[in-house]
């Protein structure tokens, strides 16, 4: 069970260390809040506290909007989940606020993207630029969508190279869980875009230079990840279709095989129901021979062998 966490932060010298107390500058980070602290923190910035509680609800869908004094950007990141007793991806809301000198960032788990500022693992970073350090959030998240995207197709090669040799029902059910995956990459990557595209055309939202460079870097990494997705869906479908190509291959070839058993055993049935006749032995071929049935029992096994031999010349066996 994940506990709430509200946590202030701050840059100085490019170096973050965590505060006690709400103050300009400062970086409020709050991961899975309870209702009376996100009401608390509405009170203190003067901000709705259904934008507070957005990012918790984890339909919410990605946008942007300017309120009175405020702006509220939702976006969505990659994050894990377990399905089917495995590591799996999804995505979940990250709300961000921006009022005059205070950033929020709201979210239900504590994600990869912002460990590693917390970290100090980001160059550049400060508390106190508020848009650069969304625009880092935002291609931190583009980043992260890429290399998870890479350990997908990764795990598509792996369950490839077992076609035709030891693929499992299970394979079938992965590769399943991995296009699932590539559907929910596309549409949150397709709605940041649009987040992205808007932050280009709101003047409200104050850019140097600098920024405008770093949002530029953002817009492309977000689209390779969009192609990235869009190319690994074709494959994994050529993949699925591979698999089923395979297995009906397989089946195809278990029914030749029992038709052709049934062939060869309908052999000995049928000389053996010819000889159990209520007819005058006297029309019976060796009836009145000497070791009669050896003769007719080798005749029968020649009869299947010579069959056998024909069928596996014609690829049936």
């Amino acid at each position: 069970m994940r506990i709430s966490v509200v946590r202030y932060f701050k840059t100085d010298d490019q170096i973050i260390h965590e505060e006690k107390k709400l103050e300009g500058g400062v970086w409020v980070q709050m991961i899975k809040p309870t209702v009376k602290e996100c009401m608390e923190m509405a009170e203190l910035l003067n901000v709705d506290v259904e934008d507070i509680q957005a990012a918790l609800d984890e339909e919410e869908s990605s946008r942007i909007e300017l309120q009175d004094g405020y702006t509220l950007i939702l976006v969505d990141i990659p994050t894990i989940e377990i399905r089917h007793e495995k590591q799996s991806y999804t995505t979940i809301p990250l709300g961000i606020i921006l009022t005059q000198d205070i950033i929020v960032t709201i979210c239900t788990e504590d994600t990869i993207v912002l460990r590693n500022f917390v970290e100090n693992r980001v160059k550049e970073f400060s508390t106190k630029k508020r848009l650069r350090f969304v625009y880092q959030i935002l291609y931190r998240t583009a980043s992260i969508y890429q290399v998870n995207l890479r350990v997908i197709d990764k795990k598509r090669t792996e369950i490839e190279e077992r076609i035709g040799k030891h693929m499992e029902d299970m394979d079938l059910i992965d590769l399943h869980e991995l296009e699932s995956t590539l559907v929910y990459f596309a549409t949150s990557l397709r709605a940041n875009g649009v987040v992205l595209d808007r932050m280009t055309r709101y003047k409200r939202l104050e850019q140097y230079p600098e920024d405008k460079e770093l949002l530029g870097d953002v817009i492309v990494e977000n689209r390779q990840a969009i192609e990235m997705t869009s190319i690994y869906r074709d494959i994994i479908n050529g993949t699925r279709e591979l698999m089923s190509s395979v297995l009906d291959n397989r089946l195809n070839n278990v029914m030749k095989y029992l038709t052709s058993i049934t062939i060869v055993m309908a052999i000995p049935t049928v000389i053996s129901g010819i000889y159990g006749m209520n007819v005058d032995e006297r029309w019976m071929p060796f009836a009145h021979t000497p070791h009669g049935f050896l003769i007719i029992c080798v005749i029968t096994l020649l009869i299947c062998v010579i069959t056998m031999l024909f069928l596996r010349k014609k690829k049936m066996l």
